[in-house]
């Protein structure tokens, strides 16, 4: 669903559609409390081959990003940080080499949210299948123990390298947080959504002290399948989202 008020965008404002999307999520992710002040970074490609795309600009909220703020870049363009509007050098590092090396991910959402960064932090940051939402994320969860300081040039490009398979859909990047992709901007924040769900709820039953339940690997594989395939809830849910920034009068479609 597209807000109203997108059909009154300036002329010279391409991709306006996409950026209504794209600039909802930013401030329902702060909403969520999943930001981290002025950093962190969402990306959105725009061309076939991925390597054109929309971003946060340098160090602005979450919570006052605009659709005509998005920044349109060229992951292929070696003068993108000597631009009077460049964005921040680690944003343009890690989604410019993502953005290059997988065309596939067509949407990235990159959060300190806090309970995939404790995961992140944890020696051993799987996500074990211990319930229907954990269970969603079964075999698509790349996991990089290497973290080489801020990503940057070769450090970026290693860190995307991980999610050059296409059935990895999330990389959690140790002792940093977690980069989430997807091909279109509801199903890639929906899938945000559940994963900080599901950190949450096995951060805490690991501080029950208690012995867990796991779901068997064929159980999970099958919840993970079911739930990939299952029809409209990302979109329904970034619909519903907007309708309520809507109606609360936000500036976010502006």
């Amino acid at each position: 669903m597209l807000n109203a008020k997108a059909t009154h965008q300036t002329p010279n404002i391409a991709y306006w559609k996409e950026r209504v999307e794209l600039a909802a999520t930013f401030r329902w992710t702060e909403r969520l409390n999943m930001h981290e002040a002025v950093a962190n970074h969402f990306s959105l490609a725009v061309n076939e081959s991925g390597t054109q795309f929309l971003m946060n600009p340098n160090q602005k909220h979450f919570s006052r990003i605009k659709a005509s703020d998005l920044l349109l870049l060229d992951a292929n363009d070696p003068n993108t940080l000597d631009r009077p509007d460049a964005p921040d050098p680690t944003a343009w590092g890690l989604h410019g080499a993502l953005h290059r090396l997988c065309p596939h991910a067509r949407c990235a959402l990159h959060v300190h949210s806090v309970y995939a960064t404790v995961l992140a932090s944890l020696a051993d940051s799987t996500l074990p299948p211990i319930d229907q939402n954990t269970a969603t994320f079964y075999n698509r969860v790349a996991v990089d123990g290497n973290f080489g300081g801020l990503a940057m040039d070769e450090e970026a490009e290693r860190c995307c390298s991980n999610l050059s398979d296409p059935k990895k859909t999330v990389l959690v990047m140790g002792n940093h947080g977690v980069m989430v992709i997807g091909k279109t901007v509801a199903e890639t924040f929906n899938r945000l959504y559940y994963f900080e769900r599901s950190c949450e709820t096995y951060i805490k039953a690991l501080w029950t002290g208690k012995e867990l339940r796991l779901l068997s690997d064929e159980m999970a594989e099958q919840t993970a399948s079911d739930i990939e395939n299952y029809p409209g809830i990302a979109d329904n849910h970034l619909a519903e989202l907007m309708a309520i920034l809507d109606e609360e009068g936000s500036n976010y479609a502006s």
